[in-house]
């Protein structure tokens, strides 16, 4: 069940109310399941290449269909500044999908995105701190054409916010933020080494003992 669903506890419109705002992802979190070791601990897991290449095709896809879209239905009405605002979502989206392509290509060993816990605790943006002209960088969609907007800010810049949905599949294969590529999980510092006083003290014990 995607996470607008469960957050809000609604029952989403059906397409004969509405037309969907995003593509359907859940192929593509059905494949992820394969190959998402992060849940796992069996430590031997090892996903297969080849579905692995599958998830970031099929978010290359996704987002492509979402270009598409934007490119469709706002060729007719768009003029001056706002054409330009639209050719550099598209750039934007083509460049994601470029990315997505080229890990498909040569996919890397395990997917390094980020857990489910991290998504669970980014922040939401309330409702009320959206205004008209704010949209989602992925969709293009405005925030607010949702009835029930679930928006989320990455902790890497206050003005980086998303959709839930369309910033949820990217993180789940990258820990980066698609804007900027700054990482967005602190990576885990090695243990530190036994303190040197025991090790020396030991040897004193046994030249005496």
């Amino acid at each position: 069940m995607d996470p607008y669903t469960v957050e809000h506890n609604v029952k989403p419109a059906s397409p004969s109310d509405q037309p969907p705002r995003r593509p359907d992802f859940s192929t593509f979190f059905s494949t992820l399941e394969l190959v998402d070791t992060s849940h796992t601990n069996n430590v031997h897991s090892t996903p297969i290449p080849g579905d692995i290449s599958s998830v970031f095709r099929m978010l290359a896809e996704g987002y492509e269909r979402m270009r598409q879209d934007q490119d469709l239905n706002g060729a007719t009405h768009l003029h001056g500044d706002d054409h330009e605002i639209d050719s550099g979502h598209s750039r934007f989206l083509e460049a994601l999908i470029q990315t997505l392509l080229s890990e498909a290509d040569t996919p890397p060993k395990e997917v390094n995105g980020v857990s489910d816990e991290f998504l669970a605790e980014l922040e939401r943006v309330p409702k009320k701190a959206l205004k008209k002209d704010m949209s989602c960088p992925i969709c293009n969609n405005p925030f607010l054409d949702d009835k029930y907007p679930l928006v989320v800010r990455l902790p890497c810049h206050k003005s980086h916010i998303f959709d839930l949905e369309c910033i949820q599949p990217w993180l789940k294969l990258h820990p980066t933020c698609p804007l900027d590529r700054k990482n967005l999980v602190k990576k885990k510092e090695p243990p530190p080494p036994p303190p040197k006083e025991e090790e020396e003290d030991g040897d004193y014990d046994e030249m005496y003992a």
